[in-house]
């Protein structure tokens, strides 16, 4: 039986995998389509990606000359952010496929001589391997769905999203802090239909507050890819409501989300 650890290296490679055939089946011209994320072109979740996977290969392999970047680039009040998008907007879209190709495969093959013990620097606070890697798989489906979404190419959801769910679920008390508010000492359940139609709960037995649905939905409020009113969650309880209102399974300040009626429902599974 694989640990923890090696089934997270495996579905990251896999959803990279997922990713890369989309993005090599999409025409040039898709590359440059508005996403839903405000501001952003379908060219520009792609370069997200490949920064970020540079950064978190550099983190494993030389973690002093990350935590020096970092805190040089805070020091610098640097826009990080702008200086990889303007780098991706200056590439064909085969030159960016082949950085983000480049990038997600050197992550992977950094990834496994890690010591699943380690605690490795982010921008944050440390994370074990397990969440560090967690979290690259997190950001490759959610930005890659963004891409999907524009695209209409198909990425079926697998039951990868497992580990989506799991941080989720764990980031409850994340929703709050950044918003600067306190989450009330209330259990939330969380009850989900996987994609290959498994059971997957979280949280407590007799929780009071839960959310049902299927994991899709779960994950794509939770990754503010879709407004809750556009899912098929059961919400019971204030608790509840609460944080599916201001779900957020990313690093960051709260995002913008999507609004009601982006897009349609996904069909409820019978």
């Amino acid at each position: 039986m694989s640990s923890a650890f090696e089934e997270v290296v495996r579905d990251l490679a896999e959803e990279h995998a997922a990713l890369e055939r989309v993005l090599r089946a999409m025409p040039a011209s898709t590359w440059d389509l508005p996403s839903h994320s405000p501001g952003w072109l379908a060219r520009d979740q792609v370069a997200h990606l490949a920064y970020f996977d540079e950064a978190a290969e550099l983190a494993i392999r030389d973690p002093e000359t990350f935590t020096a970047g970092v805190a040089a680039a805070n020091a610098a009040n640097g826009n990080v952010e702008g200086q990889y998008l303007d780098k991706g907007r200056a590439m064909t879209p085969e030159q960016l496929f082949d950085w983000w190709k480049g990038a997600s495969s050197s992550l992977v093959a950094a990834a496994r001589l890690v010591d699943p013990k380690a605690r490795l620097p982010w921008y944050g606070p440390a994370m074990s391997g397990v969440s560090f890697l967690t979290a690259r798989l997190m950001e490759c489906w959610s930005h890659g769905l963004d891409v999907v979404d524009v695209a209409s190419l198909p990425r079926p959801d697998t039951d990868r999203l497992r580990h989506v769910a799991f941080i989720s679920f764990r980031a409850r008390p994340f929703s709050y802090a950044t918003r600067g508010l306190t989450m009330p000492d209330i259990p939330v359940r969380v009850e989900l239909t996987s994609p290959g139609g498994e059971p997957w709960v979280f949280g407590e037995d007799d929780a009071l507050n839960v959310v049902r649905g299927t994991a899709t939905d779960f994950c794509r409020v939770c990754t503010q890819r879709r407004h809750l009113a556009d899912t098929s969650l059961s919400i019971e309880g204030d608790a509840a409501r609460e944080w599916m209102d201001i779900a957020q399974a990313f690093a960051g300040p709260p995002g913008q989300g999507r609004h009601p009626g982006e897009f349609p429902k996904e069909p409820t599974p019978k």
